[in-house]
């Protein structure tokens, strides 16, 4: 656990519990490592996060094992990205802290394609259900524009 970073004070994880089956989520994919999600926020055509199946809360946390095995999954989502959406522009960040944005205590890596004219959002979105999510992710799987 991160001795300087201030973190979000957000209750329970709710990518723990996502990932449990306790709230109903779009998971794309998932090994033992890490797990692939498909945010109901879309700040991108198509839009993912990429997290540690693990509870840890920042970058500060992650054993090496974790590290590698996010990295190959960032790097296949962007892959699923690029093939079903074909977007000119790819981007990932994540980040640690209240003060860099971090919204939930479990280190989480945003992959997203970008806008028309580029970029991403980062005002207010909206939320999508899970059936729109879940759509998407079978987009994302079979690899095709629509």
């Amino acid at each position: 656990m991160s001795e300087s970073l201030q973190l979000p004070d957000d209750g329970s994880c709710a990518f723990c519990a996502y990932l449990s089956g306790t709230r109903p989520y779009t998971i794309l994919g998932r090994d033992d490592v890490t797990a692939t999600l498909v945010t109901r926020e879309q700040r991108g055509i198509a839009h993912l996060l990429v997290i540690p199946v693990r509870h840890v809360e920042t970058i500060l946390d992650l054993e090496d094992e974790e590290s590698g095995g996010l990295m190959i999954a960032v790097r296949e989502a962007a892959r699923f990205i690029d093939r079903a959406e074909g977007r000119p522009g790819i981007a990932v960040w994540q980040n640690n802290g209240v003060p860099a944005g971090q919204s939930i205590s479990h280190i989480h890596f945003h992959v997203a394609g970008t806008l028309p004219g580029g970029r991403t959002e980062w005002g207010d979105v909206p939320e999508l259900s899970v059936d729109e999510t879940d759509r998407l992710a079978k987009r994302l799987l079979g690899g095709f524009r629509s």
